[in-house]
Order: C-alpha cells, then structure tokens, then sequence
C-alpha cells in the first residue's frame, strides 16, 4: 500500500485529535490506569536485540511489574481495579506487540488475574503494616540507592528475606503474586524510580537501552501547532510502514529461531556462571589428589581447588556419567547458577568432558566455605560444645531461610532431597548456607508430589520419601527437623546400639517431649543459652518438623515465622509407631486406644497424646 493514500484521511481527522488534547475528558471506569510508556524503552532494547527473551510470557509479566511500580508511585496502590482488567491488557498486549505473543491466552493467565491482589494488600499502607518496622525499615535501606552490582545483591536479597518471611500468600493465580510485591515496592520507592535502568534490571531483569536511546527522549508534540504536526504525521505514516515491514520480517526470523533446537544450552548471562574444561578442573585439584579431598558422598567426592586467579573453590565431582545426561544436566546447572541468596552456596562454574582415561565427566564448582560444615563442628572434632547458643539459634533461622527460599522464592519451586549435618556450611560469622544441589529435584509447576527414585541419607530421610518415594517440600521439612535436633542435642541422627538395636534421634527426642520434659533435648553445657521458652520453642519446631505424617509438619516458611517471631508452635499429633518398635513397644500400643492433650510445665504449649498412661521412659543414648 502507498503510505501517502493514508495521508488524507489521516490530515481530515487532526483538527479533532488536536482540539482533544486541549479538552479535559472524564476517564472512564474501564479505562486502564496503567502508564506503560515507562516500558517502551525496555521493550524496543528488547526488540532490537540479536533474540528476543527466551520466556516471552516471563518477560510481558516483568513489564507488567515494572509499570506497576509506577503506579504504585503515583497512586499508591499495587494493581488496577477489577474493571479495568481488560484495558490494561489490551494495554499491554499493545506495549508488547513487537513480539508474536498474544496475551493473556497464550500464557495462560486470565484477564481478571492482573487486579487480583495478594493477601488482600492492595494498597502501600496495607503492605507496610503487613511488615515489621525493622524488616520494612531493612528493606527501605537496601533498596533505595543506585541498585548496581554488590547493592543490587543487598537489596534482593533483602526482598527475598522480606518476602519469605512475610509474604508467603496462597497461590490464587494472579499474575502479580505475593512473592512480586517486595520487588514492586522496592522499585516504587527507590530514590532514582522505577524507569531507572539499573533499578529496572536489578529488579526485574529488564535489560537496559542503550545509551542513545536511554537519553534521548522525544518532547511532546505541542497542542495546536497544525501545520507542524501534518508534516510530522507524514513521517509517521513513513515509519509505520517501515515497522509493520521490520515487524513482518523480525517475527518470521524469531519462529524460525524458536523452532530450531539448540544442542548445547548455553548459561545466561545474568548468572556469571563459567564453563571451565577439564584441564582446568584437573590442574585446580591437583588431579584430583585424594589430599584434596574434603568430602565424599553417594553421588561423588568433594575436592579443594584452586583456580587460576587464586580462587579457592569445592569441586564436585559426579561419578557414573554418560554423555547422553548432559542436555539434563545443563539445564539443572542453570537453573542452580540462577539461584541466589544469602544463606545457600553459590553455584561458581561447572565442566562437561569426555576423556580417554576417566570417561565422561560431570563436574560443579562452587564457593568454598572455609569454616567448614555443621556436621564438622557437631561430631567431627568434638567441638559440639564450641557452639554458643546464639550460634546455634542463628543456624537453625538460616537453614530455615535457605530451604525456604527454594521452595517459595524460584519458580519453579527446588527440592533439596539430601539435607543434612554436612550440607549445612557455616562461614565465618557462623551464618548457615545450604550446600550440595547435586541431588536437586525441581518439582514441576502444579504437582503436589515427585515420584522418583530415593536418594538421601539415611536417618534424614521422610518415611513417605523411603517407603513410597513420594517427594514434597515437606520431605525437605522432615530432614531440617532431623537436622535441627542434632544442632540443639548434639546428638546423631541415626545409630546403631552394642546390643544391636536401631536407634533414632526423632523417636528419642519425641519420648521426652511427649513426656513433658522438652528441655531434656538440649545439650548439656551448651554456653549462653536462652530462656526456657525460646529453647521450647525449638525444641518444639524441630520435633514438628520432624513428625512421620506428611500433614502434620509446617511449611519452611512457616517455620521461619516461628522462629523469628512470637507466633504460636502448632499442637503436635500424636505419633505412628517407630519403626525400630520392639515387641514391648507394639504390645503397649495395642492395649491403648483413648486420647489426650499435654502442656509443657511452663503451659507454653500443648503437645497431643494418644495414650492416657503415662509413656515409657526415653533412654538416652549418648
């Protein structure tokens, strides 16, 4: 079509159009209050890019967060009302529409999900009296400077603390959930805005324009100058068709992109993840001396390395590799490097290699946390006393922050599968960080639970994990319990007695508490310990956590409220027979059938109780 046959119809509707500018109109109800002008830049860097995003439903929801934190700037609310639901994504279909993807059908959202709120929270003065001052006051300080490099790190991780904590919200499929909402605010609220280019990235992974096209921002066309503005609309009638055109052909090269499968999956670059080779790995390790050895487990050993650049590194080495697992394996890599927070290990580089000698080989590198780990500190060395009650207390809130960050912080949600004593590392200052994703499993997005073989450790492992190799969140809740009651008894989860009897530290310390003598669990000489109240409270926790029924153990982010607030430790059910019970154990249990309710001496807490006689008592194992 000839661009100037659109000129004349075009130059006849202009005197309205301008006259329009000058006129105050009443918005309607259904009109989308959204400004997705502050977008444009972002999408056109986007467009203009080598390849468009990998996830374009990701990226449009990204948009859509961005433009929020406008509007929350502007109006103090989070999300648009309920009426305007179909404006603002026809809004947005129209901001994204240099991409082929048709919302919100082809996402699979529904129009009325971008008004739905998260746990009714709809305005800023809701959101900050859903938060501690403190915890609001942290996040205020983190997120409200220039967000580059370490600052972004501080600010997300921060929100990623907030939002665990406070913001688990249930999934009531919206598309601005609560897990967006810290990440909204801190936008909204920094110093520089929401449209500044590191804040846009830090928060939602925008990438920035360049910079011709960051600062030179057109004005606007004045209201009533006629004749300047038929000559601009003739430029414009030019440039639509040029971009219809460009559009046109961007779209058919992009199809044929996404339609090609790609061998090796490259890591983005967002992770500043490395791909070392082997050599590399081999000369770090001193080819793979056994002295470099500082751990070993069922999937391989864990060595000391040094990079080139001096860096010392723990490298994991898989055992029983075949090429044929690497697409699986890149894919688990990426999404591990992705991960970020302060209490987990960061994932450094990892090598893919085929040689004549070792075969195939698998390798990770990630940090190396000098101070060793909790098992080390608890049973290695004897040194179970040098951990202070105040330590003690802040590994338990960080393990529980880290485990809960994966399962409610990255979608989709990562089970460790393997949490222990020697997957807890401690850095200097003692905080807790999660180590060894090597046995990850990412459930998929709407499945309750993973079928899949069992790998673990035993004493640490769920009893519906063992028997039926059913995996939930809440297989990751029973290893924490497990592992938070050898942190506060020093104690091993699992042994074997001289007279050859199995021993579990869950049956033993559910014996004392069932009995009313919770206290009895701690470890004798532990300095500076608490009151009794808050050594309950773990206490507590910890044999919840590690309750045999599924349904009765807490979320990971439950328990993090638990242990940094005031909130109330749920009543414990009773439990299932052990399953080390004797001949002795099973008789008694037969013979009781009524039920009844314990407190705590302090009346902290109730405890429940299947049994109306008084319980055996537990034998301590030293």
């Amino acid at each position: 079509m000839n661009p100037l046959n659109l000129l004349i119809p075009i130059l006849l509707f202009l005197p309205s159009s301008i006259l329009s500018q000058t006129t105050t109109t009443t918005t309607s109800s259904t009109t989308c209050p959204l400004d997705f002008s502050i977008a444009k830049p972002y999408i056109s860097a986007a467009a203009a890019a080598s390849s468009p995003p990998s996830d374009l439903c990701a990226f449009s929801l990204q948009i859509l967060h961005l433009v929020e934190s406008r509007y929350l700037l502007t109006s103090n609310l989070f999300v648009p009302p309920s009426s305007s639901s179909s404006s603002c994504w026809s809004a947005l279909s129209t901001a994204i529409s240099p991409f082929s993807i048709s919302l919100p059908s082809s996402c699979n959202f529904s129009a009325l999900s971008i008004s739905l709120p998260c746990m009714n929270i709809s305005s800023r003065a809701a959101f900050s009296a859903a938060l501690p001052s403190q915890a609001l006051a942290d996040l205020n300080t983190s997120c409200n400077r220039q967000l580059t490099s370490s600052l972004c790190t501080s600010c997300t991780t921060t929100i990623n603390r907030v939002k665990t904590s406070y913001l688990p919200g249930p999934d009531v499929s919206n598309v601005t959930d609560c897990a967006d909402y810290p990440f909204i605010y801190a936008a909204a609220t920094n110093r520089f805005g929401p449209g500044d280019s590191s804040t846009a990235f830090c928060l939602f992974l925008l990438q920035p324009p360049s910079s011709s096209s960051a600062h030179g921002g057109g004005a606007a066309l004045p209201a009533g100058i006629a004749g300047g503005a038929a000559g601009l609309i003739l430029v414009g009638v030019l440039s639509i068709w040029c971009f219809l055109y460009r559009r046109r052909r961007r779209r058919t090269k992009w199809s044929r992109t996404l339609a090609k499968p790609r061998k090796d999956p490259q890591i983005g670059a967002s992770t500043n993840l490395i791909k070392l080779s082997f050599d590399d790995i081999r000369a770090a390790t001193r080819n793979f001396s056994r002295e470099n050895i500082i751990g070993r487990g069922g999937y391989g050993n864990v060595y000391r390395g040094v990079l080139k650049d001096d860096t010392v590194v723990a490298v994991k080495r898989f055992k029983n590799c075949s090429a044929g697992g690497d697409a699986v394996f890149a894919h688990e890599v990426e999404m591990i490097a992705s991960v970020r927070h302060v209490n987990l290990v960061s994932l450094r580089g990892y090598c893919t290699a085929t040689t004549s000698m070792e075969g195939h080989q698998r390798i990770i590198v990630c940090d190396l946390i000098p101070n060793g780990s909790l098992h080390d500190h608890l049973f290695a060395f004897g040194a179970g006393q040098a951990l202070s009650w105040p330590a003690r207390q802040k590994i338990a809130v960080g393990m529980a922050r880290g485990i809960a960050y994966l399962h409610y912080g990255v979608q989709p949600a990562i089970i460790h599968r393997d949490i222990k004593a020697s997957n807890i590392l401690l850095d200097d200052n003692f905080d807790a960080l999660v180590a060894d994703f090597g046995l990850a499993k990412f459930a998929p997005e709407g499945a309750s639970h993973v079928s899949t073989r069992v790998a673990g450790t035993l004493g640490y492992v769920a009893p519906e994990y063992a028997l039926f190799g059913q995996l939930t969140e809440k297989s990751d809740v029973y290893s924490y319990g497990v592992v938070m009651l050898e942190l506060l008894s020093g104690k091993k989860a699992f042994k074997t007695t001289e007279d050859g009897e199995n021993w579990l530290l869950t049956d033993w310390a559910w014996s004392l508490v069932r009995e009313g003598r919770p206290l009895e669990v701690i470890e004798k000489g532990i300095e500076e310990l608490g009151s009794d109240d808050v050594l309950e409270r773990y206490v507590l926790v910890a044999v919840l956590c590690s309750h045999p029924q599924l349904h009765a153990r807490p979320t990971m982010d439950q328990v993090v409220k638990i242990l940094e607030s005031d909130v109330a430790v749920p009543a414990i059910p009773d439990r299932p027979l052990s399953f080390t019970a004797n001949k002795e154990d099973i008789e008694k249990s037969m013979s009781s059938s009524s039920s009844g309710q314990l407190f705590s001496p302090s009346g902290y807490n109730p405890y429940m109780l299947a049994r109306d006689e008084t319980p055996s008592q537990g034998s301590e194992i030293l």
